[in-house]
């Protein structure tokens, strides 16, 4: 599997974010997006995303299904948690999971972010932290190859970043792909990087 953009455009609100963009990644590989604020690093994601338009250029996902496009294929972790405030942790995760096609055991999921005992609390009551590992857990309950993670370790404290680095670890390790937009190091020492607005 190999994920490419090929002399990437991006341009927003008649303003061109970045220019010319290359990059190229295969199964088991991460980059890192680092740069300013403003230089790009959101849209990048959420071009690959298939939330923004690609002005020029090209993307392409290798080697994986050849019938889904590369958003069908990627989980978008972006800043909103998009989580239903009335509904429980697990009706929360309950719904994304069939949302996205998931057949597996949420529960697992659960627990692995650390969730599990509050899986019949409403998500109105969790905090910052424990919002962000109840979005972490969509990555686990449906398998995607290719993670797409904008600010990951925002609202996480250290241990929770600990257990992201290890979730990030293993999806390499089978072959997962993850691009993360971050200001700092999250634990994936042996990343590639694309800084971003290098020319501005």
């Amino acid at each position: 599997m190999r994920l490419e953009g090929r002399s990437l455009d991006c341009i927003r609100g008649g303003r061109t974010v970045f220019s010319g963009l290359d990059f190229s990644l295969g199964s088991g590989e991460a980059l890192l997006v680092t740069g300013r604020n403003g230089a790009g690093k959101s849209s990048l994601l959420r071009m690959m995303a298939g939330l923004v338009r690609v002005a020029s250029g090209r993307l392409t996902l290798a080697g994986a299904a050849p019938d889904r496009t590369i958003p069908e294929q990627a989980h978008y972790l972006g800043h909103l948690d998009a989580l239903k405030p009335s509904l429980t942790v697990m009706e929360n995760l309950d719904f994304w999971t069939r949302y996205l096609g998931g057949v597996g055991a949420p529960q697992a999921a659960l627990a692995n972010v650390g969730l599990s005992a509050l899986a019949d609390l409403p998500a109105a009551y969790l905090s910052a932290g424990q919002r962000r590992r109840l979005s972490l857990a969509r990555l686990l309950s449906v398998r995607r190859p290719v993670w797409l993670l904008d600010e990951p370790v925002s609202a996480l404290d250290h241990e929770a970043q600990g257990m992201l680095a290890g979730l990030m670890q293993q999806h390499l390790a089978t072959g997962g792909i993850v691009v993360a937009a971050t200001h700092g190091p999250i634990g994936l020492e042996s990343a590639k990087e694309l800084r971003l607005g290098e020319a501005a």
